[in-house]
């Protein structure tokens, strides 16, 4: 029997790779896409499936508790996909409470509709057949050495207000689980990458630089690592955990893809000077790289430990860095016009206004 999918944060960049793998590999699975639309969710996203028979779009708040029932109620959901957070460090550096509303609040909103509809321990509720996927982030962990891997016992250690939120809805969620019996399943995933990224983020904010010719920011000494991993590698992995997941338990999803920031610029400069030629001065693109001051809390260091999601339910990353990243390039070199309609909306803007010419962190 099909699914009937809530996906919450649906337009913004990995819930639209989500939605669009589910209504292509999974044709009795309903997709219910519930997303505020805020600055990084873009119905544009989702274009090509916005009338598929099996898609529905709500527009709405995930902290609306009588829109969220509702859903629950009228759609018969069985199944919930959290991706709805607000998730960029430097901007929870700047205003934290959107970040505690939306990340702890809604999660909470989720989390009690959820229990609601589906009364775990009521006999016959039927229960233990839905699933309550929340999607999290490595960031929760803190920072590592030049060794280690996060796995998924290392102890929780928050560095930002982006991080504290997300580590605060992860306990909730494993909260309703040992509490209620609420059927959880947690993600802690790497750093994304991929088609429909918003331009915040550090590869397609460096690839849009680099076609335009203007500087390319990197915070302190580049130094900084983060395991890369392909956003549809990371999608199946969550259809995985739902279908195969042990309940109540955390699976890390990692790329096995550790990478300097400032390895990840060069290539992204090679690649665009390979594909579309040098600067019109006919320099190369990595003249363009400025290092400029590091951003406040900084982690060092993220490495995702993914053998526990290997061996229990048969997940590897299909993509090397390499490959992904060539895929990425051409999907942003064939969709400029997606790219230019973000930029020159009401982003374009607040990128000016609080970061002028520095990196954002991927």
């Amino acid at each position: 029997m099909g699914k009937s999918v809530l996906v919450t944060g649906g337009c913004g960049f990995i819930g639209a790779n989500f939605v669009r793998l589910i209504l292509e590999s999974c044709p009795d699975w309903k997709v219910v896409n519930l997303d505020k639309l805020t600055y990084a969710g873009n119905l544009a996203n989702l274009d090509d499936v916005a009338d598929h028979r099996n898609y529905t779009f709500v527009k709405g708040d995930i902290c609306d508790r009588a829109l969220v029932a509702d859903i629950f109620k009228s759609q018969g959901i069985d199944t919930v996909v959290h991706f709805a957070a607000e998730s960029h460090v430097d901007r929870s550096i700047v205003g934290p409470e959107e970040f505690i509303r939306t990340n702890v609040h809604g999660t909470f909103t989720l989390l009690e509709a959820a229990r609601t509809a589906w009364q775990p321990g009521v006999e016959g509720s039927g229960a233990e057949k839905c699933r309550f996927l929340h999607v999290s982030t490595d960031e929760v962990y803190g920072s590592l050495g030049e060794t280690g891997y996060f796995t998924e016992e290392t102890p929780y250690d928050p560095r930002s207000p982006y991080s504290a939120s997300k580590a605060s809805s992860d306990h909730l969620a494993r909260a309703y689980f040992h509490t209620y019996g609420l059927p959880v399943l947690i993600t802690n995933c790497s750093n994304n990458y991929g088609p429909y990224q918003f331009p915040e983020k550090l590869l397609p904010l460096i690839f849009n630089n680099c076609l335009k010719g203007e500087k390319l920011p990197v915070y302190g000494d580049g130094g900084n690592i983060r395991d890369w991993l392909y956003v549809l590698d990371h999608c199946e992995a969550i259809v995985d955990v739902l279908e195969k997941g042990a309940l109540g338990e955390s699976y890390n999803i990692g790329g096995h893809n550790e990478k300097k920031n400032i390895e990840v610029v060069e290539l992204l400069c090679d690649m665009v000077d390979e594909k579309v030629g040098l600067l019109p001065s006919g320099a190369k693109r990595r003249s363009l790289i400025t290092f400029v001051k590091d951003r406040l809390g900084h982690d060092r260091r993220y490495a995702i430990d993914a053998t526990k999601i290997a061996d229990q339910l048969g997940w590897k990353p299909k993509y090397t860095f390499e490959q992904g990243i060539e895929k990425t390039v051409e999907w942003y070199l064939a969709n400029r016009a997606w790219m230019d309609s973000v930029i020159e909306g009401s982003y374009g803007e607040y990128y000016e206004k609080m970061y002028g010419n520095r990196e954002i962190e991927g």
